[in-house]
């Protein structure tokens, strides 16, 4: 039982990680975009890039 119960720690301890580290990469990731977007506001560009009109020959 002992061996069977250190296979599931060691197992249940690796899939804890892997969700630690993906909820802290989706975390840095929407505090990016939020930072980057409070940047853009701020600094006056707008949410697109303005798109150039094609003049007529």
């Amino acid at each position: 039982m002992s061996m069977w119960l250190s296979a599931a720690n060691k197992s249940i301890s690796a899939a804890r990680g892997q969700a630690t580290g993906a909820a802290r990469r989706q975390i840095a990731a929407t505090q990016a975009e939020a930072a980057r977007q409070i940047v853009d506001f701020w600094s006056g560009r707008s949410a697109r890039p303005a798109t150039k009109r094609k003049t007529r020959r």
